[in-house]
Formats: C-alpha cells, sequence, structure tokens
C-alpha cells in the first residue's frame, strides 16, 4: 500500500510543475484522493459487495468531484490533474501512464450493452473538456485536444481534435490538411450560425432581385 502511494506521489511529481512537495501532493490533490477512493471502492466490487462499493465510490466524487465507478479497471500511473467533473464509466480501462484532465468524461452512447465504455491505452493525454464515448480503443501514446468529442477509435501515437473528433497526426504525421490545437478547436454552434447568416443573405438577395423585377414591370 505504502509502496503505491510513493508512486501515485511521484506520478504527479514528475508530470506537474505546479507540484511543490510531497506533503501538499497528499493533502491537496483532489485527484489523487479519488484514485484512492476508486481502489477501495474497486476492492469491494471485485469482491461482489457492489452496494457498498457505488456508497464508497459516491463518497469519493462527493469529496473530490471526481466520479470514477468501482468497475473501471485503472491501470498505473494514472494522473488526473485538477479533476472537477471527470467521469469514467463502469466499462471503461484505462492502461498506464494516463493523463487525464478536468472536465473528462470516458462514457458511453446509451446504444451499447455489456463493453459500453473506452479502453484507453498507455501513455495516453486527454485534454480538459474531452468526452470520449463508446466501447472502442484509444491507442497508445495517443493525445486527445481539450473539448474534442471522439466517436470513433482512434490508432496509436494519433493526435485527434475536433467536434466530432478526427485524427489530424499519426506518429508526428499530418493526416488531413487542417491541423487544430487545444486552443483553436471549432465551435459547432458558431459554424451553424455562420451557415444560417449566408443563407439568409442569399435568400434576401433572391426576394430584392424579385422585387426589381416586379417594379419594372
Amino acid at each position: 500500500m505504502f509502496k503505491r502511494l510513493r508512486e501515485d506521489i511521484r506520478t504527479i511529481k514528475e508530470r506537474d510543475p505546479a507540484a511543490r512537495n510531497a506533503v501538499e501532493i497528499f493533502f491537496l490533490y483532489s485527484g489523487l484522493h479519488a484514485i484512492w477512493w476508486y481502489r477501495v471502492s474497486h476492492w469491494f466490487y471485485k469482491h461482489k459487495r457492489f452496494g457498498f462499493a457505488r456508497w464508497v465510490s459516491q463518497c469519493g466524487r462527493f469529496f473530490t468531484g471526481i466520479e470514477i465507478h468501482p468497475g473501471a479497471t485503472i491501470g498505473k500511473g494514472l494522473f488526473i490533474d485538477h479533476g472537477m467533473g471527470v467521469v469514467i464509466g463502469e466499462t471503461t480501462e484505462i492502461g498506464d501512464n494516463v493523463t487525464i484532465y478536468q472536465g473528462v468524461t470516458l462514457g458511453g452512447t446509451g446504444k451499447d450493452v455489456g463493453k459500453r465504455h473506452p479502453t484507453i491505452g498507455n501513455n495516453v493525454l486527454i485534454g480538459s473538456g474531452a468526452k470520449v464515448l463508446g466501447p472502442f480503443t484509444v491507442g497508445d501514446h495517443s493525445k486527445i485536444a481539450a473539448n474534442a468529442v471522439v466517436l470513433t477509435e482512434v490508432p496509436p501515437h494519433s493526435t485527434c481534435v475536433g467536434v466530432p473528433a478526427r485524427v489530424v497526426r499519426i506518429g508526428g504525421k499530418r493526416v488531413c490538411e487542417e491541423e487544430l490545437d487545444q486552443v483553436h478547436i471549432p465551435d459547432p454552434v458558431s459554424q451553424e450560425l455562420c451557415r444560417l447568416q449566408a443563407r439568409l443573405d442569399k435568400l434576401e438577395k433572391a426576394l430584392i432581385k424579385q422585387e426589381e423585377t416586379r417594379e419594372e414591370k
């Protein structure tokens, strides 16, 4: 137990430049506390104490703002940075050395049974606000941009951005003409408003032209 605790603290010190010392991490990092709550609930879940497992996980949610279902499978070195609003579903599988930022959802679409949630490979980074929904795999060493909505499988060593998300890099090479980063994410509402405005302008011009034709007659 103490070995795992030291590993958890070392993981945060290595990945978070704001982490000053082990004491601060131990007392103040909600992502670390959420993982501890999860481990207790997962132990009860594996021993078929499902009701008590859920009770423990809800206590962890109350104290940390991070909801991890006790049925999820999580590897070593998970780092949940900030963490508020993170949701990890029951059949989610997370590999080793994964980094998750606040507001991330690893959930389902409501259409699947059995395996309903994603499988996250090793050394994956998932940006703040990203949604990974469905029973598919995100390959090792991949990066999911902030606010991306991932609905299909992601190959290893990929960078995935957008709504819905698409792969823009694999192995460091561009695979589409438009490359985006975590800052320049397209706003689907803004894009739709622009399309509606363009259509409105076109209709107004057609109406004006029709009125001019009537006046000439």
